[in-house]
């Protein structure tokens, strides 16, 4: 639950609402809490939800946002499960939809939990959230690194919009993927221990969307590059990084990787890939490295795109 809790601060982060609150007395009011039932879509198939969900209600069949009732007032503070196989269980994290009955336009925004090591720091800017405000204006952006030009790495981030009549209705809804995955690893060739030269391995990846749509997970803004580095293996044979979640690319981005030897030297490569990086999908980076972290050799170093694929791709050096 440590780890979920770090992928649902992109939920989970209610400060950035304003404090407009609608006193309604709520006697005069028919309230309901909707029931919940979750699913995510994937590239095999549908699987029940598990991780954090958040539930924005919006005026029907419209973006602007309508609230939720909260120690009976009307506040801008979103719906927030805990879900696990699909239903939300008791948390005391929990922040349950109460509303008014009628028809409303729910916008979810979910971080599901991993089994498999992902990217421990990811990072993104909320959103703000105001009753009456226009949610199709907003967006989930990346965060820019102190005293550089990179942007970190985000969360998993699954996505739906649906009517809902609020009194018959359950939340039922089929969330989709709207980041991509990257997993990178470097080997030798021979499979023996990298160098121990090597103080470490940065990666980046240019032509990143700044920006997601808030209201339909549509990457948007300006192209930026997203770095993350690599970590040793225990046993030093591979430098590898935990699944990073990325927004989609604009077309092919390029692949660069920024090798820093303890002797202050710095060797640079760059590729582009063959493919964009496209929600709800995963691209395995496979890289293969001969001599070139000793002394000022210079060489190449082959890197298998899609590892379904098994394709080589030779990679130049950056001068």
């Amino acid at each position: 639950m440590k780890k979920l809790a770090l992928l649902a601060l992109v939920a989970a982060l209610a400060t950035s609402c304003s404090d407009d609150e609608t006193s309604i007395p709520q006697e005069d009011l028919q309230l309901a809490t909707p029931a919940l039932h979750m699913r995510v879509s994937t590239a095999s198939g549908e699987s029940p939800f598990t991780g954090v969900l958040t539930v924005m209600p919006c005026q029907p069949e419209s973006s602007i946002y309508f609230g939720n009732y909260v120690n009976h007032r009307l506040t801008p503070f979103y719906g927030y499960y805990m879900v696990k196989d699909g239903e939300f269980y008791e948390s005391s994290s929990n922040r349950e939809l109460l509303l008014p009955m009628g028809d409303y336009n729910m916008i979810y925004w979910g971080t599901p939990k991993y089994e498999e090591p992902i990217y421990s720091n990811p990072a993104v800017r909320e959103p703000s959230y105001s009753i009456g405000g226009d949610l199709s204006q907003q967006a989930f952006s990346l965060l820019k690194m102190s005293n550089d030009t990179t942007y970190y790495p985000v969360y998993d981030l699954v996505h739906a919009v649906q009517n809902v009549n609020i009194g018959t209705d359950e939340l039922i809804a089929s969330l989709q993927r709207v980041v991509a995955g990257i997993k990178v690893s470097v080997k030798n060739q021979e499979g023996s221990a990298l160098s121990s030269n090597i103080e470490s391995v940065v990666i980046g990846i240019t032509g990143i969307a700044r920006e997601l749509d808030f209201y339909t997970g549509q990457p948007q803004g300006d192209a930026c590059t997203v770095a993350f580095p690599l970590v040793r293996s225990v046993d030093g044979t591979e430098m590898t990084n935990g699944t990073v979640m990325l927004f989609p690319s604009y077309g092919n981005p390029e692949f660069q990787m920024s090798i820093k030897l303890k002797n202050g030297t710095v060797k640079r490569f760059k590729q582009t890939l063959k493919s964009p990086l496209v929600a709800n999908t995963k691209l395995t980076l496979n890289l293969t490295v001969g001599d070139i972290f000793t002394g000022d050799v210079s060489g190449d170093f082959t890197m298998e795109d899609w590892k379904e694929d098994n394709e080589n791709i030779d990679v130049s050096i950056i001068e």
